[in-house]
């Protein structure tokens, strides 16, 4: 299924949005299954509506004994992701992209970054994104693509793992309730309610 070196890519450090606090990514599904959502940018309007369809699944996640992770590949941005309630988990940054690079996220070149920007998939993303109010600005890392990865228990194995091939591309709410085995109620596309301050789901 995956190629990757869980204990090696454990040993990556991410830092803790909240707190500032450096911690060896392995930590993050000790004890627990976990949900790894790695964004290509914390202002990126296509990640911000990503980040709201997959908080979806938060609730039963967390009934379940999982965790919902998300990682952005720099602090810029953070600031206004989190007070946009755009995440119902817990972030982090890998400030040095070493897991980005170890799980196969690809960087984009100036020139492929633009038709990658303009094909349908990433449209389609952005109409349910203006549907539902959520904006993004252009600040930051634009070259970054991200991912998911849904590591067992104590890392005993790697139960997704989801590489970008277009900025719109993202793992459905199927796949991943699949992936750790449990039910959810929520249902993809349901619209969440964005104003000037915060969204809701």
């Amino acid at each position: 299924m995956s190629n990757i070196n869980l204990a090696e890519v454990g040993k990556n450090l991410v830092k803790n949005a909240e707190t500032g606090e450096s911690v060896e990514l392995q930590s993050l599904w000790q004890d627990k299954p976990v949900v790894l959502f790695f964004l290509r940018r914390f202002g990126c309007q296509v990640c911000r509506w990503m980040a709201l369809e997959i908080s979806k699944l938060e609730p039963d996640m967390r009934a379940n004994g999982v965790s919902l992770v998300g990682i952005g590949p720099e602090e810029t941005g953070l600031k206004e992701f989190s007070e946009g309630g755009f995440f119902k988990g817990s972030l982090y940054v890998d400030e040095k992209k070493k897991s980005y690079k170890d799980l196969g996220f690809k960087r984009y070149s100036v020139l492929s970054v633009v038709p990658a920007a303009l094909g349908k998939k990433v449209k389609d993303v952005i109409s349910k994104a203006n549907a539902a109010g959520i904006q993004g600005n252009f600040s930051g890392d634009l070259l970054q693509s991200g991912g998911m990865l849904i590591v067992a228990k104590d890392g005993e194995k790697i139960l997704l793992h989801f590489i970008q091939d277009s900025p719109g591309d993202h793992v459905s709410l199927e796949d991943v309730s699949k992936a750790l085995g449990i039910s959810a109620s929520a249902q993809a596309g349901q619209m969440s309610v964005c104003n000037d301050e915060v969204c809701t789901l």
